[in-house]
């Protein structure tokens, strides 16, 4: 279904596509009759100019004949007025020639224009008609897909009816299935207790009465881990890199010596470039050709078997399998050096019989003969030894563990004599090289090859000695390691036993790993589901309740800073009323001494003013009758005194009683917020749980929905024939989408024609 929606969904877009291009040449062909337009209104106002500069001839003309008759009466007087009207009469004429010529000209292009704007229209008009036909026959095509689709749909959707009731009928065999599996399960228990409670007292009685040693079969005891000897193990490794290196060194010389021989063929003793080289050659060369398949997988293999020996392994010869391997490749490569003896040899007796060669060379040539003789047969003997050596790991009687440390010897003798043969092929190819130097035909292409072979040569020589002292070095080692492995035994059987043991170390280190790990103190898991509301619902309250005395603090030390400002404020007030009185006082006495009454009241005043908050009235004023304006202000002043005072209280009284109610009502109101926020946090974490329940359930609703696409995909079987329809109708589409591109180039091609005409047209 999803193929077809997506293959019906690229006709829809094919179809809109061709309607917006019928459109877009639809618009094209408006813009070409607005430009015909334009140029038939350049016409219209070009004929009009035409006419008035043909009016304008005639009147010229008529002035001009007018002007002669008079011109003939005033010949004498007007010989210079005449010779100015020819003069104007010859400028009108030679512009009116080129107006006319112009004219003509004009006339030309825009009928050629015109013709070619027709052309161009019918093009578009017939191309326009066969867009539109094949837009129909699209939206044909089209419509019965669509119908196709439906019908298709239709089936699709019957089949998945029936294979709903069909999934039904299969549920509820899996059910009867499941009653089945759990009745199995339970008598599989019932057996399995039954078999534990009879293994566990037979294994009493063995443990009691029948001891077991395991080391008394060797086959058995070969299967037990030795002890892991770490330093063993990385001193191996280094070794063997260092033999992989020494590998390395010699396969570079050994492909260097037989490339730079393949060169020498190709010049000595017949240039290639010049002659034909003899068949012989030819067969040689084309074998040397090869070496690097040959000489290439010594490293490989050597490199296989560096990287199988870690840390982890137990190094034996039982073990290294991949030994084997690198025999193999030995053997290829003396199987490549056999079959190219026969043409070296054959090659060095043709330089011997050539004619420049000298008896000098001569001997050289045979000695180098003997020497590749030499070479072969190290090869072959190496390749015996390490045979010998791979076969433990692959054959359990191909060699006796006695034998070992005598291949071991053979194997270091072998290379020792291997170094001796390059010693002598590079002292008798150095003396070669440089009798061949003397000769008159030598060329620099012949003596640079020497060079390069005999570098080669050295660089062979300088490995292999390397070689044969790193083995000598360490051959005592390799014959002591031996031994390293099960004890109390002749040590590991067969190479399967070896593999066994290998596979027993990895599995008890594994084991021992395992134990290291320290056990974690886990809550179970029924009580962590029980508490798990109580612990949230208590880790809400804490939070709230530590968030409330964090609140409650921070006002608490607000206030406190209040408490002191409006202290501070208070002892002001203070300081501030006794420097009054005391000024009031100093002012009083500085007065007459006819007003010394007055002065003793309003010092009484100000002393209960002082004290009113220890008692309201502890002196009361004598009435003094005085007639000065003092004496009326102080007599004033105390009467009205008390009135003040009292509404300060008052006023003051109010305002504490509203203070201490708004704080009432604030800390009321905080504390209420404190419980809301607290009450919404519990209540998002539970909302989170709810979505945690609602994720499960989704995963739950995944797993079915699996379970549906499961069945959903037995129903692709049935669209197996449709898909050759498809395809035809996807070639059919690549083969539209080429004629539609195609026609979009034509019709840009006549865009830009059509542009250069408007462009023509506007410059004329």
């Amino acid at each position: 279904m999803g193929k077809l929606r997506a293959q019906n969904q690229v006709l829809k877009k094919g179809v809109v596509d061709e309607q917006a291009n019928s459109a877009a040449l639809k618009e094209q062909l408006k813009m070409k009759d607005q430009s015909l337009r334009k140029l038939q209104q350049e016409m219209d106002s070009l004929t009009f100019r035409n006419l008035q500069l043909a009016k304008r001839v005639e009147l010229l003309q008529d002035e001009l004949a007018l002007s002669e008759p008079r011109g003939k009466k005033n010949k004498k007087s007007g010989e210079s007025s005449s010779q100015l009207s020819q003069e104007q009469k010859s400028v009108f004429d030679e512009d009116l020639q080129k107006k006319i010529e112009e004219n003509e000209r004009l006339h030309i292009q825009f009928f050629e224009a015109d013709e070619q704007h027709k052309h161009v229209e019918a093009e578009l008009r017939s191309r326009l008609a066969t867009l539109e036909m094949e837009a129909a026959q699209h939206q044909a095509v089209v419509d019965g897909l669509t119908r196709k689709y439906m019908e298709t749909i239709e089936k699709l959707q019957n089949d998945k009816a029936k294979l709903e009731v069909k999934s039904q009928t299969l549920e509820k065999e899996a059910k009867e299935c499941r009653l089945r599996t759990e009745e199995c399960q339970l008598q599989l228990k019932n057996l399995h207790e039954d078999l534990s409670s009879r293994l566990e007292e037979s294994l009493s009685i063995i443990s009691e009465k029948v001891p077991f040693n395991d080391t008394k079969y060797s086959q058995y005891n070969a299967l037990n881990v030795p002890v892991h000897n770490r330093r063993h193990q990385l001193k191996m490794r280094d070794i063997a890199g260092q033999a992989l290196a020494f590998v390395q060194d010699l396969v570079k010389g050994l492909l260097n010596f037989h490339t730079y021989t393949e060169q020498r063929i190709q010049i000595f003793p017949v240039d290639s470039a010049i002659d034909t080289i003899s068949p012989l050659n030819q067969k040689f060369s084309q074998y040397l050709h090869e070496n690097a398949s040959y000489v290439r997988p010594l490293e490989e293999g050597m490199l296989h078997l560096f990287e199988s020996i870690t840390e982890d392994t137990v190094t034996v010869l039982e073990t290294t399998v991949k030994l084997k391997t690198f025999s193999e490749h030995l053997t290829s490569y003396i199987c490549f050096l056999r079959k190219i003896l026969p043409y070296q040899l054959k090659s060095l007796e043709e330089e011997c019989e050539a004619s420049l060669c000298t008896s000098a060379l001569r001997a050289r040539n045979l000695e180098l003969s003997q020497d590749m003789k030499k070479m072969t047969a190290v090869f072959e003997k190496l390749q015996t030894y390490i045979g010998l050596l791979a076969l433990p790991s692959t054959e359990p009687d191909g060699l006796l563990r006695t034998n070992y440390s005598s291949v071991l010897t053979h194997v270091g003798a072998a290379l020792h004599g291997f170094h001796d043969v390059m010693k002598d092929i590079s002292k008798h190819y150095s003396q070669k090289a440089t009798i061949e130097h003397e000769l008159p035909t030598a060329t620099q292409k012949l003596i640079t090859t020497n060079d390069c072979i005999l570098s080669s040569v050295v660089a062979l020589t300088n490995g292999a000695g390397k070689i044969a002292s790193f083995f000598s070095n360490n051959v005592d080692y390799f014959v002591a390691s031996l031994s390293y492995g099960p004890k109390t035994a002749s040590g590991f059987i067969s190479p399967l036993s070896a593999e066994c043991m290998l596979q027993y170390k990895k599995k008890a280190a594994a084991y021992m790993k395992a134990l290291r790990k320290p056990l974690l103190e886990s809550v179970p898991y029924e009580e962590a589901l029980a508490n798990r509301r109580v612990l949230l619902s208590s880790t809400e309250s804490r939070e709230g309740l530590a968030q409330q005395v964090q609140q409650s603090l921070e006002k608490i030390s607000k206030l406190e800073q209040e408490k002191e400002h409006w202290m501070l404020e208070a002892q002001l007030a203070k300081i501030k009323l006794e420097k009054e009185n005391q000024r009031t006082a100093d002012k009083l006495k500085s007065t007459s001494s006819g007003q010394a009454v007055g002065v003793a009241q309003e010092g009484a005043t100000v002393v209960t003013a002082a004290g009113q908050e220890d008692a309201s009235a502890k002196a009361v004023p004598v009435p003094v009758h005085s007639t000065s304006l003092i004496g009326i202000l102080t007599r004033t002043s105390d009467s009205e005194a008390p009135d003040v005072e009292s509404r300060e209280d008052l006023i003051r009284n109010h305002y504490m009683a509203r203070i201490v109610e708004l704080t009432s009502q604030l800390q009321l109101a905080d504390s209420k917020s404190v419980h809301f926020y607290a009450e919404c946090r519990a209540l998002s974490k539970r909302l989170a749980l709810a979505e945690k329940s609602k994720e499960a359930l989704a995963e739950e609703m995944k797993v079915a929905s699996q379970n549906n696409s499961r069945l959903q995909d037995e129903l692709t079987t049935t669209k197996r024939s449709y898909e050759d329809q498809l395809s035809m109708m996807s070639d059919h589409l690549c083969s539209m989408n080429e004629t539609l591109s195609k026609q979009r180039e034509e019709i840009d091609t006549l865009k830009m024609s059509s542009k250069g005409n408007s462009k023509k047209n506007k410059s004329r």
